[in-house]
């Protein structure tokens, strides 16, 4: 294995001056830097992580937190966020913590102060539990997906607009008695993003003069979540709403697999509305409001590079941007 003496030796400079032109750090002339690279490259030198960070002063090492591995969001999340990483040489240390277990508790109050991180992507968290203003003393430069704080860069949708775009594609439809399904009732203290887009239902209903009819049907975010809010809430045939707005599009189809199993025909009887465009949303011809996780996972990496780069510039908020895509999930009411 060719070791930096080597690389020296062949570019003709010292290994100081070696070091220099391979990690970027002191001056070097141009010159000089590519033939050093040059040298490099004949040889297939990779300089050892812990050279590396001797020389930058950095760990080359970014902390990404998530409260699900298992989920589709996350996981295309986490894609775009390890790519993004890969192509800026930094190693991505995960911790997959649920949301009020004693593993997360120690992450935040023991784990992560204690590590060594050039930065950190933290996914979902809940500003309310406090758990952002603690990543901010930590001291590492943070970036947030889904949730902000004044104090670090965010990347995310506007999920109570994404939700008020599902709800008036129903209203313009002629639909009046829609339900929003799935999500927690708790969800202002636990999950900010439903939260956000139950506040997006509510606001579409209000303005179209039907916040009489407003109601929401309880449940895990999650397609189990969504069949098992769905049934509790079409098993009435006296009460049922001929369209749902679902809190994503797991619960979405849900919902769909609900009514069918309830006998009732999607679109026909009941129009269902999801948020995410999931990988499994065309198989169910599921009309839903897209956002794109891989692209908000290489946004957060491009945010903390810069982050790195620069800790004491203004935070910047990102909003990605998201649009409804109509399939044939929702239609006219029947009369």
């Amino acid at each position: 294995m060719s070791t930096i003496a080597d690389v020296a030796a062949r570019a003709g400079v010292s290994k100081a001056t070696a070091s220099r032109a391979l990690s970027g750090g002191g001056y070097v002339s141009a010159g000089t830097r590519e033939r050093v690279r040059d040298a490099a490259r004949e040889l297939h030198y990779v300089a050892h992580s812990s050279a590396t960070t001797l020389a930058t002063g950095r760990s080359l090492s970014v902390g990404v937190i998530m409260p699900a591995l298992d989920r589709w969001f996350f996981a295309e999340l986490l894609s775009g966020i390890q790519e993004g990483l890969l192509e800026a040489g930094q190693d991505l240390v995960l911790y997959g913590t649920r949301d009020g277990s004693d593993e997360r508790a120690r992450l935040f109050s023991d784990v992560l102060p204690r590590r060594r991180l050039d930065g950190i992507i933290a996914v979902g968290i809940q500003p309310s539990t406090h758990e952002l203003s603690r990543l901010v003393r930590v001291g590492s430069p943070l970036v947030s997906v889904g949730a902000y704080h004044e104090e670090n860069s965010s990347v995310s949708i506007d999920d109570e607009a994404a939700a008020r775009i599902a709800t008036e594609h129903l209203i313009d439809l002629g639909h009046r008695d829609i339900a929003f399904l799935g999500g927690r009732v708790d969800a202002a203290d636990h999950a900010y993003g439903d939260e956000q887009r139950l506040r997006g239902y509510r606001a579409a209903m209000t303005a179209a003069s039907l916040q009489s009819a407003v109601r929401h049907a309880p449940g895990d975010s999650t397609t189990p979540g969504g069949y098992e809010a769905g049934v509790r809430m079409l098993g009435d045939r006296q009460s049922r709403p001929t369209a749902f707005v679902a809190v994503c599009d797991e619960a979405a189809i849900g919902g769909i697999i609900a009514a069918r199993r309830l006998g009732l025909s999607v679109p026909a009887e009941l129009s269902v509305v999801g948020i995410d465009d999931h990988a499994h949303a065309e198989m169910f011809s599921l009309t839903t409001v897209r956002q794109q996780p891989r692209m908000q996972g290489l946004a957060a990496v491009e945010l903390l590079l810069r982050r790195m780069d620069a800790p004491d510039a203004p935070a910047e908020q990102l909003a990605v941007p998201s649009e409804l895509v109509v399939r044939s999930s929702t239609a006219v009411p029947r009369p």
